[in-house]
């Protein structure tokens, strides 16, 4: 079957732009998985990721957070998040926490190109605020499981990257009809959100991702005390992002392993056979 994609609106006033990708000609009736961006939106691998969801039978679709009103944010567009990516692929990795290197390399930057990366670094890496999305992660749950017709009425689960792994694991928090949700090296709830966790939570990590690796025992811990399942996984040799097979921290055997576990898992929750 070919496959279909689009852009698409939606939300109580088509405040909400999300990329939809399902095999054509499916019958109505099939589960559904929200893809979760990385900190740099749905860009040309997210959507990749949501493509393949969809190549293995679900509708997928990743909501852009970082757009209003079907348009991005200003400072977000794509083509001034790719001129940070491609800054930061220029500097040694110690630069991208140390401001004054960071600021040393960008002043060898012409203009306008250092102006629009000294904003866009900000806005990206300025300090994360999952509750600002709440909102935006369960209309794309609703859009689903409510009112799109090739999925509505079936199971949601949720998967996310990095800063969309955190937010994978808060929609587990906020919507107590989600399926199943897999964090890949995100942030994990506050202690106090857990309880609220109705659904089975998988999770896969990097052991050379300390800062946020180094939480996940106590994570699992306040999972299990709470009477939740959560499994996870951390794989050895791996840094953070070793999913994203258009970064330099790509490692083709995690990467392989987690995809074959997390199919696994939302077929088993989503009732396949």
């Amino acid at each position: 079957m070919a496959l279909h994609t689009e852009w698409i609106r939606y939300g109580a006033n088509g405040e909400y732009l999300g990329y939809l990708a399902h095999l054509d000609r499916l019958s109505d009736g099939q589960p559904a998985v929200i893809v979760f961006q990385e900190i740099w939106g749905v860009d040309e691998h997210i959507q990749d990721v949501t493509e393949r969801f969809a190549r293995a039978g679900y509708v997928a679709l990743a909501p852009d957070l970082y757009a209003e009103g079907g348009k991005r944010k200003p400072g977000l567009e794509p083509e001034a998040i790719e001129a940070v990516k491609r800054f930061l692929d220029s500097v040694p990795p110690q630069a991208w926490h140390d401001a004054a290197a960071r600021d040393r390399a960008l002043e060898t930057l012409p203009e306008p190109e250092r102006t629009t990366v000294r904003h866009t670094f900000g806005q990206l890496f300025g300090g994360l605020n999952l509750d600002a999305y709440n909102a935006h992660l369960l209309a794309a749950a609703a859009f689903l499981r409510d009112t799109y017709p090739m999925s509505k009425g079936q199971p949601v689960v949720s998967v996310g990257f990095c800063m969309g792994g955190g937010l994978s694991a808060r929609l587990a928090t906020l919507d107590p009809k989600l399926a199943g949700a897999v964090i890949f090296y995100g942030q994990a709830p506050g202690k106090e959100q857990i309880p609220n966790i109705q659904c089975p939570v998988r999770g896969f990590y990097a052991s050379l991702d300390p800062r946020i690796t180094d939480a996940v025992p106590a994570f699992a811990e306040e999972m299990k005390k709470a009477g939740k399942d959560f499994q996870y996984r951390v794989y050895e040799g791996a840094h953070h992002a070793f999913f994203n097979d258009t970064r330099a921290s790509y490692h083709a055997k995690a990467a392989r392993s987690a995809f074959a576990e997390v199919l696994t898992f939302f077929n088993q929750v989503t009732g396949g056979v």
